[in-house]
């Protein structure tokens, strides 16, 4: 069933790990009065996906995204989690020596223990691991391929969309060896034109990824995004081929 997504909003939602408030914006696919449960993306800075007076510098596009997805037969339940004055810190694994931070599993915990919970109680969703992705861009990809790796037993998808590997840089890649890989899906991009350094550390990923038995395929999506920028406008656009790679295990193009 195609149509556009419902949007809503719960206000002011209180996260005991971390001390602070924020609105989270679910989108439900169109056909959801059939009775239907449904995966979930739990997608970071939330209030970039959808409209222009609350994203940074435009949005993600995310209404027609879903609409095409859902023309494909691809629709999942997308909550938007905005995020606060402590963003870096909450998006990074490991401190910085420059930029501090290193909140990342108390953000995970907040997402996963305090969240998720209340998601799964308000919503017809598809609970398992199995069924349940995060996703983000630079900072927000960063903790959501963090949180594939640290939580793969509430997280079993996720799309890393241009994470900043630089933050916390060799704290993350020894974590990335140590860590045990999990089942699900892993989506993965960078844009050639976000800069040498940038395109150096996700191809130098791949190959850490592969050597652990993850090669690209049917678990693991990789793509370069021929002169994307660190920007909205490039993760709006690839940001369907994510979604359906993993909710479908299929990239759209």
């Amino acid at each position: 069933m195609s149509g556009r997504s419902i949007k809503g909003t719960l206000r002011s939602v209180w996260s005991p790990e971390l001390g602070n408030r924020r609105d989270v914006d679910v989108y439900l696919p169109a056909s959801y009065a059939s009775g239907r449960r449904y995966p979930v993306v739990y997608m970071q800075d939330g209030q970039n996906l959808s409209d222009p007076s609350q994203a940074f510098a435009g949005t993600w596009r995310l209404d027609e995204a879903l609409q095409t997805l859902a023309e494909r037969g691809v629709e999942p339940i997308v909550v938007g989690i905005h995020n606060t004055a402590g963003r870096l810190g909450e998006y990074s694994p490991f401190p910085d020596p420059k930029h501090k931070g290193g909140d990342g599993d108390r953000y995970l915990t907040f997402v996963s223990a305090t969240l998720k919970p209340r998601i799964d109680r308000l919503f017809r969703t598809r609970r398992g691991a199995a069924h349940t992705a995060l996703a983000g861009s630079s900072m927000g990809g960063l903790i959501s391929l963090y949180g594939w790796l640290r939580r793969p037993d509430v997280f079993g998808l996720a799309a890393a969309m241009s994470p900043s590997l630089w933050f916390g840089h060799a704290e993350l890649f020894d974590f990335v060896e140590s860590a045990r890989l999990p089942r699900g899906r892993l989506y993965l991009d960078v844009g050639t034109a976000e800069g040498a350094g940038t395109l150096r550390d996700a191809r130098s990923l791949v190959e850490r990824l592969e050597d652990k038995g993850l090669p690209e395929g049917r678990r693991f999506a990789y793509v370069e995004d021929r002169g994307g920028r660190h920007e909205e406008a490039a993760w709006a656009g690839r940001l369907e081929d994510a979604m359906a790679f993993l909710l479908a295990g299929r990239l759209t193009r």
